[in-house]
């Protein structure tokens, strides 16, 4: 019976002793796993984070990328509005240039003709006049005015080369602006009178109303306002010219008549 419980006892502590060994070379074992397990979970968390560094640093080059790519539409457009601004003011300076070239091209017209009244105005000479007195404050023709200027008529109809020069005048009571007004009814009066009753070209007349300026007699008498209170009519004519001369200067010089 004792030999047995010692025998017992014997294998138990070979059993211990046993368990200790392999418990010591499991710990052995295990160790040099664990280490490699704690690096590479440690590398894999550093991965990671590099990882999160790349795809933040990657974000922000896009967004970097974004605006500026943004910005350059932005200049593109504000380069393209800038464009048309130019071509507008090239468009307008090239119309503005063209009603500057037409103005330009219309006042040497007006040069010209001119000119050529100017050359042709000695050759004009008054043929004949009347003087058509009115009533105070009236404008209406009287039966001696009328048979004046009908005489005066008379003589223009054989003449081609011709311009009738029609100036209205008051006496001097009254303001100025109702006597310039006066005497340019008086003027129409004798115009119309012309063209009306004896064709008389209506562009060959210059007419105009001169208030009570170049009165014909200064005194301040009843019998003087009366001369004053007129419209003389002056009758200009040319020598008779070649019919390519006359074609030039059949119109009258519109600076005959001041």
């Amino acid at each position: 019976m004792k030999a047995t419980l010692a025998a017992t006892i014997i294998a138990a502590g070979a059993l211990l002793a046993t368990g200790c060994a392999t418990k010591k070379y499991v710990q052995a074992t295990e160790a040099p796993i664990q280490a490699k397990a704690d690096q590479a979970s440690q590398q894999g968390t550093q991965n990671a984070q590099q990882i999160k560094t790349t795809q933040d640093q990657l974000k922000e080059l896009d967004d970097k990328t974004a605006t500026g790519i943004d910005r350059a539409n932005e200049r593109a457009g504000a380069a393209e509005h800038d464009a048309q601004d130019a071509g507008n003011r090239a468009n307008d300076a090239a119309r503005q240039a063209g009603v500057a070239t037409q103005k330009s091209d219309q006042n040497t017209l007006a040069l010209n003709s001119l000119r050529q009244s100017v050359a042709n105005l000695d050759d004009y000479q008054m043929q004949t006049s009347a003087t058509v007195t009115f009533g105070t404050n009236r404008f209406k023709l009287t039966p001696e005015g009328e048979a004046d200027l009908d005489k005066l008529a008379q003589d223009l109809s054989s003449d081609k080369r011709f311009f009738v020069a029609v100036e209205g005048f008051t006496d001097k009571t009254g303001s100025p602006d109702y006597n310039e007004e006066l005497s340019r009814r008086r003027a129409n009066t004798v115009v119309e009178y012309l063209v009306a009753k004896h064709d008389i070209p209506v562009y060959r007349i210059h007419v105009v109303g001169l208030g009570a300026a170049k009165p014909v007699d200064e005194a301040h008498t009843r019998e003087a306002r009366a001369k004053n209170r007129r419209v003389e009519v002056k009758v200009f004519t040319a020598p008779t010219v070649s019919a390519a001369s006359a074609g030039d200067s059949a119109t009258p010089p519109t600076s005959a008549v001041k």
